[in-house]
C-alpha cells in the first residue's frame, strides 16, 4: 500500500518514543497566532472518489492555459514539453527528488548533475555552477549572502527590476544574517539611476534582466561601476529561453549569475515547482552555496563523478554553513538538463528566436489600439502596456471571454496605485497567430 494508515495505539507509542504528550506538541514553536490562522474549514473524513469528485469540480473552476489563448508570464512560463521528457526522467536510474547522501553510488545522477551544471555554465557565461538551488528566489537571496562573505560588507541594492518574489525572499532572509538590502522602487519606466548609488559600502548590486516589467538591458557599464567600488554585481534571469538569444550576463560582467529553470524544466503549474539556477566566477567558488558535483577517475583510471568541495559544515555544523540549503532540486534539475540537451545548441538559439517574434508580433498589435501603450523599447518575450483602464478589471473581463490575458502588475504591487493600469503580457512559441487575433479582438471590444 502506498497509503499506511495508522491506529490511535501507534500514534501514542511514537509520541511517547519521542517525549511528546499530544500531536499539538509537535507545533509548539509555530506562534498560536500563526496556527490559528491556518485552520481551514475542511471535512474530517471523505472517500477517495468523493474527493476526486470535489476536487475536480474546484479545479474546473479555474480556465486552463492549455485549453485558452493564454499570455501568463510574470516569472512563469509556458513551452512546448517534448513527450520524452517526462519518460526520461522517471526512469528508475533518474527518479529521485533530491542528491543522495551516499551519492558516490549513483553515478546516472551524477553525471546528469554535472550536464546540468555544465549547460547552466554555458548559457550565463559563468565559469561554474552548482548542483541547483529551490528556485530563483531562494537562489538571489544566496547570491546576496554570498557577496557579502566575499566582499566582508553587509549592504545591498536591489532594482525596481528584480521580481517582486526574489526582492521578498531576499530582504526576508538577509533580516536574519543583518544583511541590509536597499530596494529600490518598482521600475516599470526604466527611470532608476543604479549607476549613482552604487558605493563602497554596497557588497552588492542586484538587476533582472530581461526585468520584471520586460525590459532588457545592457548591465556591462553598471558591472565596472561596481567592480570600481569594490561591490559584485549579481544577475537574475527568470526566463533562461532569453539566454538563446541575448548576451549571457558573465559576458557583460556579472560575479554571479541566478535563475529559474522552470520554463525549460515543465509546466507552469499554478507557479512551481521550479529550479534555481546558480553560475560565478571560479575565483568565488569556496563561497559558492549549495551542492558541486565534480569528474574524477576511480582506481581503473574509469572516469567517474563525485560531488566535491562539500563540507561537514554543510550537513551538520550549520552554523558555520555558507548556505541553509545543502540540497538540490534533483528531479527539476534533470527535466531542465534533458531539455537542453534534447533541443541542442541551435535548437535553444532557435526557440529563442521563435519567442522573440511572436512577442514582436504582439506588442506591434496591441500598440495599434487606442489609449495602449507599450513600456519597454527592448525585450525579449514579455512585456508590460499602459492602459486607459485598471489591468485587474481588464483581466477578469478577458477570463469571462475565454481568455488568459496577461498578468496585472497589481497583482504584485497591491500598495502602488500608479501601476494599476499597467498589464504584464507574454507570447512564447505556444501563441498562434489565432491566439493573437482572439486577444486584440477582447481587448477592442472592452477598451
Amino acid at each position: 500500500m502506498r497509503y499506511l494508515p495508522i491506529s490511535e495505539a501507534n500514534r501514542r507509542d511514537m509520541l511517547a518514543t519521542i517525549g511528546a504528550a499530544s500531536v499539538e506538541d509537535l507545533f509548539r514553536d509555530v506562534p498560536k497566532s500563526a496556527l490559528a490562522s491556518a485552520k481551514f474549514a475542511l471535512p474530517n473524513t471523505k472517500s477517495e472518489i468523493e474527493i476526486e469528485r470535489a476536487l475536480g469540480a474546484m479545479a474546473a473552476k479555474n480556465l486552463d492555459c492549455s485549453k485558452a489563448p493564454a499570455f501568463l508570464g510574470a516569472g512563469n512560463y509556458r513551452h512546448h514539453t517534448p513527450a520524452s521528457l517526462d519518460y526520461l526522467i522517471q526512469r528508475g536510474e533518474f527518479l529521485t527528488a533530491y542528491t543522495p547522501y551516499q551519492p558516490e553510488i549513483s553515478q546516472g545522477t551524477l553525471q546528469a548533475i554535472f550536464e546540468f551544471q555544465t549547460q547552466v555554465a554555458l548559457i550565463t557565461g559563468m565559469e561554474v555552477a552548482n548542483a541547483s538551488m529551490y528556485d530563483c528566489a531562494t537562489a538571489t537571496a544566496e547570491a546576496v549572502a554570498m557577496a557579502a562573505r566575499v566582499t566582508k560588507r553587509t549592504k545591498a541594492l536591489m532594482s525596481g527590476q528584480v521580481h517582486p518574489h526574489y526582492r521578498d525572499v531576499t530582504a526576508t532572509t538577509m533580516k536574519f544574517l543583518d544583511i541590509d538590502v536597499d530596494l529600490l522602487a518598482p521600475d516599470p519606466y526604466d527611470i532608476e539611476d543604479l549607476i549613482g548609488r552604487v558605493s563602497a559600502e554596497h557588497a552588492c548590486v542586484v538587476v533582472q534582466t530581461p526585468g520584471f516589467f520586460g525590459k532588457v538591458k545592457d548591465y556591462a557599464a553598471l558591472a565596472k561601476a561596481c567592480h570600481d567600488a569594490g561591490a559584485l554585481l549579481v544577475v537574475c534571469v527568470a526566463e533562461p529561453v532569453s539566454l538563446g538569444l541575448i548576451t549571457p550576463p558573465g559576458k557583460i560582467g556579472a560575479d554571479i549569475v541566478v535563475g529559474e529553470g522552470q520554463s525549460l524544466a515543465g509546466p507552469m503549474s499554478f507557479g512551481g515547482p521550479g529550479v534555481g539556477l546558480f553560475a560565478t566566477r571560479e575565483k568565488f567558488l569556496r563561497q559558492m552555496p549549495g551542492r558541486l558535483c565534480g569528474e574524477t577517475t576511480d582506481e581503473q583510471g574509469r572516469r567517474g563523478w563525485v560531488l566535491t568541495l562539500s563540507t561537514r559544515e554543510q550537513h551538520i555544523r550549520r552554523e558555520k554553513a555558507t548556505s541553509n540549503i545543502c540540497t538540490n532540486s534533483g528531479l527539476i534539475a534533470l527535466s531542465f538538463s534533458i531539455h537542453m540537451t534534447l533541443l541542442g545548441e541551435a535548437g535553444f538559439t532557435r526557440l529563442a528566436e521563435l519567442n522573440h517574434a511572436h512577442a514582436v508580433q504582439l506588442a506591434e498589435r496591441v500598440e495599434g489600439l487606442k489609449g495602449v501603450k507599450v513600456l519597454p523599447s527592448t525585450f525579449f518575450n514579455e512585456f508590460t502596456v499602459e492602459l486607459p483602464k485598471p489591468a485587474a478589471e481588464i483581466v477578469e473581463e478577458l477570463a469571462a471571454m475565454g481568455i488568459l490575458g496577461g498578468v496585472p502588475a497589481s497583482r504584485f504591487y497591491p500598495t502602488y496605485p500608479e501601476l494599476a493600469n499597467l498589464l504584464l503580457l507574454t507570447a512564447t512559441e505556444m501563441n498562434t497567430a489565432e491566439d493573437i487575433d482572439a486577444l486584440i479582438g477582447a481587448l477592442k471590444e472592452i477598451l
